[in-house]
């Protein structure tokens, strides 16, 4: 029985690749293309890339080296392309570029192209909304500056101390004192802030009436606290 049930298997296998044996060649022989081609377009993408971030590079070291003219020729077509890391970060040395030139509108514009990129990394996309609305603060509403920057003027985050200053500035503009005191005090006694910057926010809180020194200590050892100086 088990002789004429093996048999009985060759014999359906045979009659099987009769007839269907040059379709079954037919699709095996177009996956192994369809796998070959994947596999040479990873290949020549992975190129691609490399030699995009080449020439990335040569474009960075020219606006180094304030060859801006030079830098702009090899930025351009590394921009024009989509949805490409080494195409986001061509778009902010454009947009450095035009600030270099004075022309904030265009730098802005790109700052935004970037920021709301979804396939674009997150800090990419922080990086160019804070540089976004840095080229348009002067001309942007309080409260839109406020919307934008909020999820970033927060401690812990690397863009905290920027954005929270630009934040604060829009809350004044609101005549928001008491959002902005206490948000510049916070940022006026974060030690891993730049000096400068603390320093700014430091005599800007104080200006409102915010104690921003960070080494008045209370009579139970802790630093004072965030609040208004006096009179408020």
């Amino acid at each position: 029985m088990r002789e004429v049930d093996e048999a009985l298997r060759a014999d359906q296998f045979e009659t099987f690749m009769r007839r269907y044996g040059k379709l079954v060649l037919a699709v095996v022989v177009v996956a192994l293309l369809a796998l070959a081609a994947f596999f040479y377009w990873q290949h020549r993408k992975t190129e691609a890339e490399q030699g995009n971030a080449e020439q990335l590079t040569l474009a960075l070291d020219d606006l180094e080296a304030a060859n801006l003219d030079a830098a702009a020729k090899k930025l351009a077509p590394l921009a024009a392309q989509d949805n490409t890391g080494n195409a986001a970060l061509a778009q902010l040395a454009q947009a450095g570029l035009a600030l270099e030139k004075g022309n904030a509108n265009e730098a802005a514009v790109l700052y935004g192209k970037v920021a709301n990129n979804g396939a674009v990394a997150k800090p990419l996309r922080d990086l160019a909304t804070v540089r976004e609305v840095a080229a348009r603060y002067d001309t942007m509403p309080p409260q839109a500056i406020v919307d934008r920057l909020s999820s970033l003027a927060q401690p812990g985050n690397p863009w905290f101390g920027i954005a929270g200053e630009m934040v604060g500035g829009a809350y004044l503009r609101q005549g928001k004192v008491k959002q902005a005191g206490p948000l510049l005090v916070k940022i006026a006694r974060d030690k891993s802030q730049p000096q400068g910057l603390r320093n700014r926010v430091r005599q800007l809180a104080g200006m409102i009436g915010y104690d921003a020194i960070d080494d008045v200590v209370g009579e139970n050892g802790e630093g004072a606290d965030a609040g208004p100086a006096s009179g408020e």
